[in-house]
């Protein structure tokens, strides 16, 4: 299903991008050397409730998952790149984090992603991996405008990743979203100009460009959820719920819009 919002749709697509962006924003700065990941999950169910949001990863149970996510965000470390299942791992000096969280709020949803790097260590892979991701999503977002296609925007992301040396997998990539999180269209994070589903004013996508630094191979852990790289190499994820408009492309989860 490709669902188009109205107006008012929109406006309250605006608050829960909000929503996220406070959270995820809240949440890296909370999370330091010595920090839990359970601790990073029950700080973001705390979050959802007092936005007066509802988890959408908490009950979701899709057909590539193991039973119920069970969880309110994803926390992928070093080598698990989507999915991350919440464990009681204490976060070190120099890990690479990944953030993904989806909330929904007045009937629609948000979704975006954030890679940082933990403490003082910056590994310059890690560095330029993370860099890598920011630039996709900011090619993607750049070419989703009205009248573009699908393949306008994969191609936009995959060009940006395969000019930093990446490999570039398919199985997972962005998506349409609205009043639930996983929506037609596919996003793949590569793909051919002038193909797939025209955008129009009122589709909303969460864009989500995620590499490994030396593969394209995902294996799933025992959990039945948390995907990381083949060969146990370091991974990023970038991630924004976008709403195209008549002018090009509005990002709803942008930093810029978490309260202070």
């Amino acid at each position: 299903m490709i669902e188009i919002l109205t107006p008012a749709e929109l406006a309250r697509a605006e608050d829960t991008g909000a929503v996220v962006a406070d959270i995820l924003q809240a949440l890296k700065r909370r999370s330091t050397v010595g920090t839990n990941l359970l601790d990073i999950d029950r700080w973001a169910q705390t979050m959802i409730v007092d936005a007066g949001a509802l988890s959408c990863y908490v009950d979701y149970e899709p057909s590539f998952g193991l039973g119920p996510f069970g969880h309110y965000i994803c926390t992928g470390v070093n080598d698990a790149v989507l999915h991350g299942r919440p464990y009681d791992y204490t976060l070190a000096d120099g890990d690479l984090l990944t953030l993904d969280l989806a909330v929904s709020k007045g009937g629609v949803a948000a979704d975006a992603a954030i890679s940082f790097i933990v403490g003082d260590a910056k590994p310059p892979e890690s560095v330029a991996m993370i860099s890598a991701t920011e630039r996709a999503l900011a090619a993607g977002i750049a070419a989703a405008g009205p009248g573009a296609r699908i393949g306008d925007v994969s191609h936009a992301i995959g060009t940006v990743l395969s000019e930093a040396g990446y490999g570039i997998n398919t199985e997972f990539g962005g998506h349409g979203i609205g009043s639930t999180m996983h929506q037609d269209p596919h996003v793949p994070n590569t793909g051919r100009p002038g193909r797939g589903h025209r955008l129009r004013p009122g589709l909303l996508l969460a864009l989500e460009p995620w590499v490994m630094a030396d593969t394209a191979e995902l294996v799933t852990d025992a959990d039945g959820w948390t995907l990381r790289s083949a060969t146990g190499c370091r991974t990023a994820h970038s991630e924004h719920t976008i709403a195209v408009t008549g002018g090009g492309a509005e990002i709803l989860t942008s930093p810029e819009r978490a309260r202070p």
